[in-house]
């Protein structure tokens, strides 16, 4: 994944005019997800007609979880944030020590968030067949657990497991919490105690504050001249039963202290969280299967981003190459949002585009009932075949 972009996002265009209140807004997006497909696009080779989202961090806020940026475009919680990159992680043990101590501090909160009311109007959007695909780039789990039966494609990879960079194999990150827990008693001490006082809920600012602490975006906990170079973490427990070989051919060694840490002596073993970091890149079946739902949709609707990031960013302009309806709904900018709207019909109601600043837990649940609504109305009007409702 690219280094995202980090200048000031403009602020939003709102389409049309009137989507400008939250009324408005629940307006155009209901226009926009039942408008007819677009008679610019080509038709798809399994005849769909339906919406592909693309979701980021925003969507994920009212789960307590923190956001990359705000309204004005920039790190919101802790502005001074630097995520780690891919590199700094594979070749420097002293960062890895540092990524999982505040990792660590985070996991559980994280790990207790639970999908919010976006998230669950994905799934009403499904059922009424409006939404066919999902393609997040959040790695928090919250979509594949709230509609599964609407398909997820985690752009960017996902939380809730681990991978060795040496030889593949998948841990879950529940047990591996454990081992940190175990291998650092101290910090396990401490991560009690802050669980206890609150001070690591989005509920509780205050106490955080009180305790230096900064909470920032996929389970990152920053604790001011913490010690994190005594923190340990274990070594890959396929590669310490069967040290793997290297790339050049030789074999690798994989060394563990008394407690059963890795060591800085080893040559392989090193376990990383199953997400794209910054600098790395994304697996190319990923990149198609991306591109495919985007080829396969009649319309893109952002939910929750600013599109920061190349990789989300690309899919938007594939889609306004292949004249598709775009629609967007973020509080604040979105890189290159005056490009995707330039051009929209002057009688634009929202069913040929829609951009809205509102909280996406707020609007997508309305727009659920008013499609709902809409139904009713034309099968009372007999224009519409009666469809079982649901709830």
């Amino acid at each position: 994944m690219r280094i995202p972009y980090t200048g000031p996002l403009p602020p939003p265009i709102i389409v049309p005019r009137y989507a400008n209140t939250p009324t408005g807004a629940i307006s155009a997006l209901t226009r926009f997800l039942s408008a007819p497909r677009s008679p610019l696009l080509p038709l798809p080779p399994n005849g769909n007609d339906q919406t592909v989202l693309l979701t980021g961090a925003g969507i994920s806020v009212a789960s307590g979880l923190a956001d990359y940026r705000g309204t004005a475009g920039t790190y919101t919680l802790n502005k001074t944030y630097r995520p780690i990159y891919y590199n700094e992680f594979i070749s420097n043990h002293e960062a890895r020590k540092r990524y999982w101590a505040r990792s660590f501090l985070g996991w559980t909160n994280l790990h207790r968030s639970r999908p919010n009311t976006a998230h669950w109007a994905v799934r009403d959007l499904g059922k009424r067949g409006l939404v066919n695909k999902v393609i997040t780039q959040n790695v928090d789990s919250f979509h594949p657990i709230a509609h599964p039966d609407v398909p997820t494609l985690e752009l960017h990879g996902y939380l809730r497991s681990l991978v060795c960079i040496h030889c593949g194999n998948h841990l879950l990150r529940k047990a591996f919490q454990q081992s940190l827990s175990t291998l650092n008693p101290e910090w396990a001490a401490f991560l009690a105690e802050m669980l206890e006082t609150g001070a690591l809920d989005s509920e509780h600012p205050d106490e955080r504050r009180k305790r230096g602490l900064k909470t920032n975006p996929d389970g990152d906990v920053d604790v001011p001249n913490a010690p994190y170079t005594t923190f340990r973490y274990p070594a890959c427990p396929t590669c310490l039963a069967s040290p793997p070989k290297l790339v050049d051919g030789s074999q690798s060694r994989v060394q563990v202290d008394s407690d059963g840490a890795w060591s800085p002596s080893s040559t392989a073993g090193v376990l990383k969280p199953a997400v794209v970091m910054f600098g790395e890149s994304i697996a190319a079946s990923v990149k198609a299967a991306a591109e495919e739902a985007i080829d396969n949709a009649s319309r893109i609707l952002v939910v929750g981003s600013s599109l920061a990031t190349y990789s989300a960013w690309r899919l938007v302009k594939r889609a306004k190459e292949r004249k598709m309806p775009i629609g967007v709904l973020n509080l604040g900018g979105v890189r290159g949002e005056e490009s995707f709207f330039a051009g929209l019909r002057a009688d634009n109601d929202g069913s040929f585009g829609v951009r809205c600043s509102e909280s996406a837990d707020k609007i997508l649940p309305s727009v659920v009932q008013n499609l709902e609504l809409t139904t009713i109305a034309k099968q009372d009007e007999g224009t519409l075949p009666i469809q079982n409702s649901y709830t």
